[in-house]
């Protein structure tokens, strides 16, 4: 078989393995612990106006 050829095989083996769900992972949500902070200036209003130009890149 040359490269590049159809292998029905491995067109298959690819197939099982996206269709299959892993489900062994816990879905619990965690809760996170501890404290946050910035060492910036800016206000709120300012943060959330460089995050809208960055969502807008």
């Amino acid at each position: 078989m040359s490269l590049g050829d159809y292998d029905e095989d491995e067109h298959e083996r690819r197939e099982r393995k996206t269709s299959s769900v892993d489900a062994d992972f816990d879905q619990e949500r965690l809760e996170y612990e501890g404290s946050v902070s910035d060492d910036t200036e800016a206000s709120a209003d300012d943060l959330l106006e460089q995050f809208a130009e960055l969502q807008d890149e």
